[in-house]
């Protein structure tokens, strides 16, 4: 996964915290950090430091990435189309008693 802001950041720390089956509270405890600092970086909240450094990053086309695990030795496959309007109905549906 590239990171290219503090969303993307965000992203893949919820993405392996799930993975991971941590909840945000253990997350903070583990790290020394609080509840409300792990959601907030989640949420990709820029702090002024990080947001310079991606910024940085991605202008100087330096690709930051993500890696659990080993390296995959082929090429990931491509990811499928994503429809985000049938995600929001969906997920609108649901609310609706």
């Amino acid at each position: 996964m590239l990171i290219r802001s503090p969303s993307d950041l965000g992203a893949a720390i919820r993405n392996r915290r799930r993975e991971l089956g941590l909840d945000q509270a253990a997350l903070a405890k583990s790290i020394g950090a609080s509840r409300q600092w792990v959601i907030g970086v989640e949420r990709g909240r820029a702090r002024a430091e990080l947001g310079l450094v991606l910024r940085a990053l991605d202008i100087l086309d330096i690709p930051l990435s993500v890696d659990a695990g080993t390296k995959p030795k082929t090429k990931p496959a491509a990811l499928p189309d994503v429809d985000i309007d049938a995600i929001v109905d969906a997920a609108r549906n649901k609310r609706r008693p």
